[in-house]
């Protein structure tokens, strides 16, 4: 396990260590944009809860012009569209690789999972799993934060 990944693991445990009312306060907050009727989001904001975050929701018919605001890349689009943290998370990105990005505090926008790969948080629906690499994006360029 390389020592970001174990710092992240750390934070999550003693995070999940606290007495709930210390937990609450200390739980990062996360807003989601996301569609109303899309229900992989659902799953998602609920992956994201299990993971230790405190999560809000906007519903809104159109997440173009958000995703716009928010610095997100036409090809990295996904479903849904968040913000913890001063970072943007985009798509069905796991809740471990969004404590390591604040853990580690890396200069860029945020974290992107472009698409909807079967078997990434949210999209669990049936036995395959697609291979799917997690995007942090930055003004400067692109890099894979994570593969899974």
């Amino acid at each position: 396990m390389s020592p970001t990944r174990r710092r992240a693991l750390i934070g999550a445990l003693a995070l999940a260590a606290l007495p709930v009312a210390a937990r609450a306060s200390a739980a990062p907050a996360l807003h989601v944009y996301r569609s109303a009727g899309c229900g992989c989001c659902g799953a998602w904001m609920e992956h994201m809860r299990r993971a230790g975050f405190v999560v809000t929701a906007t519903e809104t018919d159109d997440l173009d012009p958000i995703k716009a605001r928010l610095g997100v890349p036409s090809d990295l689009a996904s479903c849904h569209t968040a913000t913890v943290g001063g970072y943007v998370v985009e798509g069905h990105v796991p809740g471990s690789d969004v404590l390591r990005l604040l853990a580690e505090k890396p200069k860029a926008i945020g974290l992107a999972v472009p698409g909807m790969p079967i078997g990434s948080p949210g999209m669990e629906q049936g036995a395959t799993r697609e291979p799917y690499a997690v995007l942090l994006f930055a003004p400067a360029g692109r890099r894979v934060f994570a593969r899974h």
